[in-house]
């Protein structure tokens, strides 16, 4: 790989990241990482407000993280793309399922 692809992908781990830095960003990408959810449902889930979750998935929607759909008045959410998809699996598995006994 040519080191301009790799400043390119480089510049987009970089933002993921970035994004995932924010608690609750992070936990915005997990509750979607399990299925699609209104900006209501996941404000009740974070205990914040509407608005902070608006603001948090505005952010990640300009990045490309998150697609929105709406319906009537009600705006959901959903992960776009792998990128995202691939990191929350591996850190769904290293921090959220039952980990082995050490030894």
């Amino acid at each position: 790989m040519d080191i301009d692809t790799m400043r390119e992908n480089a510049g987009r781990a970089s933002s993921l990241l970035g994004a995932m830095a924010n608690e609750k960003r992070l936990l915005i990408l997990c509750q979607l990482f399990e299925r699609e959810c209104s900006v209501g449902e996941l404000a009740e889930a974070l205990e914040v407000r509407p608005s902070t979750v608006s603001q948090h998935l505005a952010l990640l929607r300009k990045d490309g993280f998150v697609n929105p759909r709406r319906d009537a008045q009600t705006l959901y959410y959903s992960l776009a793309g792998d990128e995202a998809r691939a990191v929350l699996n591996t850190l769904h598995s290293l921090y959220c399922e039952p980990q082995p006994a050490e030894q």
